[in-house]
């Protein structure tokens, strides 16, 4: 590993972002398998800041090993490719998913004898779809695009969200949001989900404010339409990284049959989609033709989970994000 290139913070993040494949940071080690690329990173930069300095720009890792120890249930789907190429070495590795590849930093015992480096490496992701069967729900559906893990349930109190909104919210939109939690599908589509962090995350506040500016400035910005908790109104439930705005319309006293209305942030740019917020969701990932795809420029596809915290893998399965 001595001969792999050093890079300093900016010139790292750089190099992850474009994912490298193939070029000047493959790695050549011996024994080390086909797919990957292997950096080592400045000796000024500690294993904890060059995690979060990753996070940053990838979400919340997948922890695979910790203090030597690696998940047993680590498997090709969820990471196995960061682990291979350091066998027994491994003491940490955590693991970011991005379109079609993983990137990963932790640590491993050096070759000749027991010292701890600092390893970052780019390895090749399965598409998480290609062996995907039926989905049985659109929600399903979802989970199985991204190959995202399930064996976390975030609970919220919905009875009390939904007194504090005045309205029953979509019964698909309240599993996507248990099973995923705060975050962005291909690093776009973001839920907005009940208690999040910061208030562009929060359905509730979101729509306290986008009703308080209505009522303030005028809903010209949604033309032809009213904003919730006007009859009827638009009750928005999630945005993109392009100021996209994603959104219910509230005509129906059910509503698993309310309609996605999605907005450019121009008025009179509404797309209408008459179907459940999860098959919006999975239509957007795998649908070239959908007018929001996602799949247009993704082959694979994951969520980027916005949560923070970490659990050693003794006590947390590796997909639980």
């Amino acid at each position: 590993m001595d001969e792999r290139e050093e890079l300093h913070h900016d010139e790292l993040l750089q190099a992850l972002l474009a994912c490298p494949g193939t070029g000047d940071l493959v790695c050549e080690e011996p024994g080390h398998p086909a797919g990957h690329s292997c950096l080592a990173p400045s000796a000024d930069l500690g294993l904890p800041e060059l995690q979060e300095a990753i996070s940053g720009w990838f979400g919340r890792p997948r922890n695979l090993a910790m203090g030597g120890y690696v998940d047993p249930s680590v498997t090709g789907r969820t990471g196995l490719p960061l682990l291979a190429p350091f066998g027994e070495r491994i003491v940490e590795m955590r693991a970011w998913a991005y379109a079609n590849r993983w990137i990963g930093c932790g640590a491993a015992r050096d070759g000749d004898g027991d010292d701890v480096r600092l390893v970052v490496l780019v390895a090749e992701r399965d598409n998480p779809a290609a062996d995907m069967a039926e989905p049985t729900s659109w929600v399903d559906g979802v989970v199985a695009v991204t190959g995202w893990e399930t064996t976390r349930v975030r609970t919220h109190d919905w009875a009390a969200v939904e007194a504090r909104l005045g309205t029953s919210l979509p019964g698909d939109y309240k599993r996507l949001v248990e099973a995923f939690g705060a975050g962005a599908f291909d690093g776009y589509l973001q839920l907005q989900i009940p208690d999040a962090g910061f208030e562009s995350e929060d359905i509730v506040r979101r729509v306290e404010r986008l009703d308080e500016r209505a009522r303030t400035h005028g809903s010209d910005l949604w033309r032809p339409y009213k904003v919730y908790p006007a009859p009827g109104g638009l009750l928005k439930w999630g945005s993109s990284v392009q100021a996209d705005g994603f959104y219910w319309l509230t005509e129906d006293p059910d509503p698993d049959r309310w309609p996605v209305l999605v907005t450019e942030d121009i008025p009179d740019s509404w797309e209408r989609f008459d179907g459940p917020t999860a098959e919006f969701v999975y239509r957007s990932l795998t649908e070239r033709e959908h007018p929001f795809s996602m799949a247009r420029y993704f082959d694979a596809h994951w969520f980027q989970s916005y949560e923070t915290g970490d659990q050693p893998p003794s006590s947390a399965p590796v997909g639980e994000q």
